[in-house]
C-alpha cells in the first residue's frame, strides 16, 4: 500500500493522539483495520464513535483555531492537537483503486473518501465519497453502498449522494475505482460505473480509508471488529 504515503491517525487535529491513532494488522491478505474493545471514542462528545483510519495528508491551523482538513461536524470543530502540514498524496486530479472486504460486524461502517485538504484554501473542502458500506447493508449476494459528492464547506459544490446495490456478498472482495478531473467525478465497482457527476473538485484531495464503529460498545468477546484492505493503487 505504499507505507510512506500513510498517516495512521483519523483527523488528529480535532482530537488527541490517543483517540485518533488507528488499530491495524498486516496480514497475508492485506491490511486489517480493527476496532478493539479498549479503543477510545474519537472525541468524548461524539461517543459512541470509534475509528481506525489511514489517510495521505494532514493539515491544521494553530491550537484553538477552526482551520484544518475535513471540518465535517455541523456543530463545529476546533484544533486540539496542532499537526504538521504533510501532503503525502493529494493530487488535483487522478484515480484511486481500492480492493476491500467490508466488515459485517454489528455497528461498523467501512468507508473510502477523497477529501479536500484545505491547506491552500478553506473552501477546498469537498469530498468524493468513493463508498460507505454499513455492516448491516452487506447481504449474502449483494451489498448496498452510499456514493457521491459532498460539498461540506465548498460553496461551488452541491451535495449529491445516492445508494447503489452492487453484486458483492458477505465476505467477498470488491474493487472500487474513483476518478476526478476536468470532466467531473466517476465511481465504479468491479469495473461497472455506478456514479458520475459533472461537478469538479480541482484542488488537492487526500485519500482516507476508515473503519468506524458507531454503536455502543458490546462485550469484549465481540472484538476485535475488522475489515480488510487488500490493495490500494494511486495514480
Amino acid at each position: 500500500m505504499g507505507g510512506g504515503l500513510w498517516v495512521d491517525h483519523y483527523l488528529p487535529q480535532w482530537t488527541t493522539s490517543d483517540r485518533s491513532v488507528a488499530r491495524y494488522d498486516l496480514t497475508g491478505e492485506g491490511l486489517r483495520l480493527r476496532i478493539d474493545a479498549d479503543q477510545l471514542d474519537w472525541r468524548p462528545e461524539d461517543a459512541p464513535l470509534r475509528v481506525s483510519n489511514l489517510q495521505t495528508a494532514t493539515y491544521s491551523g494553530p491550537l484553538g483555531s477552526e482551520r484544518g482538513t475535513h471540518r465535517h461536524r455541523p456543530d463545529g470543530l476546533v484544533v486540539r492537537t496542532p499537526v504538521t502540514e504533510r501532503v503525502l498524496w493529494a493530487p488535483t486530479s487522478g484515480q484511486v483503486e481500492v480492493t476491500v472486504t467490508a466488515s459485517t460486524d454489528p455497528g461498523c461502517m467501512l468507508a473510502v473518501w477523497l477529501v479536500g485538504t484545505e491547506h491552500l484554501d478553506e473552501r477546498d473542502s469537498g469530498e468524493v465519497c468513493v463508498f460507505e458500506v454499513d455492516a448491516e447493508a452487506v447481504g449474502e449476494a449483494t451489498t448496498t453502498a452510499r456514493v457521491g459528492v459532498k460539498a461540506h464547506h465548498d460553496p461551488r459544490l452541491v451535495t449529491d449522494m445516492t445508494e447503489v446495490v452492487v453484486p458483492v456478498g458477505r465476505g467477498e472482495r470488491h474493487t472500487w475505482t474513483a476518478a476526478w478531473d476536468d470532466d467531473g467525478v466517476r465511481v465504479a465497482c468491479g469495473g461497472q460505473l455506478v456514479y458520475s457527476s459533472t461537478q469538479r473538485l480541482p484542488y488537492p484531495l487526500q485519500l482516507m480509508v476508515d473503519l468506524f464503529e458507531t454503536a455502543p460498545p458490546g462485550p469484549a468477546s465481540d472484538y476485535p471488529k475488522s475489515a480488510l484492505v487488500h490493495r490500494v493503487a494511486l495514480s
